[in-house]
């Protein structure tokens, strides 16, 4: 499988070459040259195949023959190594919950996939790969639990100050050893400019950066996995499957979105955002305008101009009416959120994170005027991330699961940033 960058069609490069470099040499994201095809037979039967199994024969095509066999599958075993628990909330409304992992965060998937396989490409090699991540709050943990003590490999994480939660910016700042935070004054969409120039910056050329957020593809495709995990415990229900996504930077939905091209019948899609509605917008005007970034209660969803959409678009060669047909997008307030926070709660007796009760709000006005699915939305993190907003609308305690319990008397380690050119000074060190 070849990757060519979605700025130059001519441009183009292995998956190695795309997971070490992360973006093209003239910064396009890089894109699959063809959608492969799952066997239908495959598909037809996908409740007696194992997880392990439906993920590798879901992600083979995309890695071809740059990884052995037996490699990838140890790869997708590793990466799999907890539940993906499918809940049932209401009728016909189930909870995916993606929060089962190290750092508890549904970007567990994709840290855990990209941190083996980069292991595997720089096995024997002299080089040190410098990750360079912006986060919003749960992709630099994930990323952190992921790379923690690889070999070759140092990260570097931007993340706002003050817009992320204490569970999460403990994740980020107390592991030490090859991990380094970096504590931004700004917003989300600040630290991913200054990534984002940092790869355009000649001055920084020997240094081989690569990205971790999930304009990565190998950080971007393992989410396929857990769309199927998902249908293939639905398919007995008989009825066509829509899926409510909370979405900030778009890569969890556009990976759903290519599973579904390459077989995976699922019905629609809903991207559920909060207030920073630049998709839902183009979805009704065809206009792509961001505007300020909104700091609400779903933090990690606070992006106003998401890289991965427009991964969509190539997926539906820029052609709106067919996009149209298989997405939906709706932006919800931080009240909405918090009066579905807790009526799931109080009537149902689930308890949601903030985005979680996104993805429910997306969910439930989709199938109100499209009835017959049954419906899906995914529960991104556990609810203990987000405990002051729980505790404070809820009134309840949250218990501290092991894995978060293990960061929390860690001590923080930041630098302070508020401009490119030191965060330009700190990768030159």
């Amino acid at each position: 499988m070849k990757y060519y960058s979605l700025n130059n069609h001519d441009i183009k490069t292995s998956f190695k070459e795309a997971a070490i470099t992360g973006i093209a040499q003239d910064k396009g994201l890089y894109f699959p040259e063809s959608i492969p095809q799952l066997d239908a037979d495959f598909i037809a039967n996908l409740e007696n195949y194992s997880n392990e199994e439906i993920a590798y024969r879901a992600i083979a095509p995309f890695v071809g023959d740059e990884i052995p066999e037996e490699k990838l599958r140890n790869i997708v075993k590793e990466t799999l190594s907890f539940p993906f628990p499918l809940v049932n909330v209401e009728e016909n409304v189930y909870a995916l919950e993606l929060f089962h992992g190290p750092t508890m965060a549904f970007k567990d998937v994709g840290a855990r996939f990209m941190s083996r396989c980069l292991n595997y490409f720089t096995q024997g090699e002299d080089k040190k790969i410098t990750i360079l991540v912006a986060t919003s709050g749960d992709t630099g943990g994930a990323v952190a639990s992921g790379f923690l003590g690889v070999e070759n490999i140092n990260v570097v994480i931007l993340y706002p100050s003050g817009k992320v939660s204490d569970v999460q910016e403990k994740q980020l700042t107390t592991l030490g050893q090859n991990i380094k935070a970096l504590e931004v004054s700004g917003n989300f969409d600040d630290c991913q400019d200054m990534v984002k120039k940092a790869f355009l910056d000649d001055e920084l050329k020997d240094i081989s950066l690569t990205s971790a957020n999930s304009i990565n593809i190998a950080r971007w495709l393992p989410q396929m996995f857990y769309y199927f995990f998902a249908y293939k415990d639905l398919k007995a229900k008989g009825k066509p499957v829509v899926v409510s996504v909370p979405s900030g930077n778009f890569g969890n939905i556009c990976a759903g979105m290519m599973a579904k091209k390459i077989g995976l019948p699922i019905a629609h899609f809903v991207a559920s955002t909060n207030a920073n509605d630049t998709v839902p917008r183009f979805m009704d005007s065809q206009e792509y305008t961001p505007k300020q970034t909104v700091e609400t209660l779903s933090n990690a969803m606070d992006v106003s101009n998401p890289s991965n959409f427009i991964r969509i678009l190539e997926l539906f060669g820029k052609e709106f009416g067919a996009l149209d047909s298989e997405l939906t997008s709706y932006p919800f307030t931080d009240a909405e959120t918090i009066a579905a926070l807790q009526k799931v709660y109080t009537e149902d007796e689930y308890l949601c994170d903030p985005h979680g009760a996104v993805g429910y709000l997306g969910l439930k006005k989709y199938m109100e005027d499209n009835p017959g699915y049954t419906g899906v939305f995914l529960e991104t993190a556990h609810p203990v991330k987000f405990a002051d907003s729980i505790t404070q609308n809820l009134d309840i305690e949250i218990a501290i699961p092991e894995q978060i319990e293990n960061v929390l008397h860690g001590k923080k380690v930041t630098q302070k940033i508020s401009s490119y050119e030191e965060l330009k000074d700190f990768l030159k060190k």
